[in-house]
């Protein structure tokens, strides 16, 4: 499966690329607004790299991993060069306030907009990840959502290659929810200084 990181450059998408490149695989692509940046941002990491447009053609999913207030402009600009690949979105719609980070949106999902945008199927997962916890081999348990099986499939393979257990966590709508629990984990980690991830329990 080659994967191409859109965002490699930014702090998430950087901690896909380096725990990929740490377990060997050699069929990831980082990308980002600026080739020069994501061409030295792979370099330093050892992994391929270049210009959004184009590290995702002719790879099996893309990871859309810009921050979440640039995810649904990325989506637009990229739709074309992307076609018909899947399409894994792990952003989160966040509210940042003196009271905690609370979730953005009170309906629908940034992935569910993602998905109107583009041609090919989109999942959603990996908003549970903080991304030292990806660096280290052991992120948790991954929930991935979406329509499409074959999709949804290679998104919980990529979760598998992270040391995560993949899940599968029903339709797109779901992603909802998925968003949203990444304000409680943010508040969580704060309160607590810590790296915390989500566990299911009962599953075998």
């Amino acid at each position: 499966m080659k994967v191409a990181i859109v965002g490699g450059t930014g702090a998430f998408g950087r901690a896909l690329a380096t725990r990929l490149a740490e377990i060997g695989r050699d069929d990831v692509v980082v990308g980002s607004r600026d080739p020069e940046r994501g061409r030295s941002t792979a370099e330093e990491l050892g992994v391929a790299g270049g210009r959004n447009q184009e590290v995702v053609r002719d790879v099996d999913l893309v990871v859309l991993a810009v921050k979440s207030n640039a995810t649904l402009e990325t989506a637009a600009e990229l739709a074309d060069a992307i076609g018909k690949t899947p399409v894994l979105c792990v952003a989160s719609d966040l509210r940042f306030t003196e009271a905690g980070v609370l979730p953005g949106r009170h309906q629908g999902s940034l992935a569910e907009e993602v998905a109107r945008i583009v041609r090919g199927p989109v999942v959603s997962g990996f908003q549970s990840f903080a991304a030292a916890n990806v660096v280290q081999g052991d992120p948790g348990d991954a929930l991935i959502c979406g329509e499409d099986s074959d999709a949804k499939t290679l998104a919980l393979e990529l979760a598998e290659h992270l040391g995560a257990r993949g899940i599968d966590a029903g339709p797109l709508a779901n992603s909802r929810a998925l968003e949203g629990m990444t304000s409680v984990i943010l508040n969580v980690n704060r309160r607590y200084k810590a790296h915390a991830g989500i566990r299911l329990t009962g599953l075998p």
